[in-house]
């Protein structure tokens, strides 16, 4: 067991049950943006998202791990965080119990922890990021940042 953002127990069976719906209904996403404040004018950050039919679906999202934001959309709700450090934090929590994601995982985790000290950093972490777009089918078609944008 591990302790969450708000001192809470994140049990086996709830780490379990999110590696779920994360493998399910979610998507581990790397996203290539300008950024003016950084060094090197790009910034590579990681998405983490699960989409629901129902809003009440994705309140336990927020409930255990104390972090996220659920959006509505037209059809859908999405539980959806973008803190580098949670994100980190609820990869670690889920990486035993994922049975499709593991490899994404990975690649998120070496994305987030990877320092950016050099260009040639940058450069190596956008061509993870291009590597873990591959894994997510919606983004063949609509991807539009690649590591060649730097």
């Amino acid at each position: 067991m591990k302790v969450n953002a708000v001192g809470k127990r994140c049990s086996e069976v709830d780490c379990a049950y999110i590696a779920g719906l994360i493998d399910g209904d979610g998507a581990i996403m790397a996203i290539i943006e300008p950024h003016n404040e950084k060094k090197f004018r790009f910034r590579v950050r990681i998405e983490l998202k699960v989409t629901q039919k129902h809003r009440k679906d994705l309140l336990c999202m927020t409930e255990i791990l104390g972090c996220g934001k659920i959006r509505t959309n037209r059809t859908t709700c999405d539980w959806i965080t973008r803190d580098q450090k949670e994100i980190l934090r609820v990869l670690s929590y889920v990486r035993p119990y994922s049975r499709m994601k593991q490899q994404q995982i990975d690649f998120a985790q070496k994305i987030i922890e990877t320092p950016i000290r050099e260009f040639r950093d940058l450069r190596r972490v956008a061509r993870l990021a291009d590597t873990l777009s591959k894994f997510n089918v919606r983004s063949k078609n609509r991807r539009k940042n690649f590591a060649a944008m730097i």
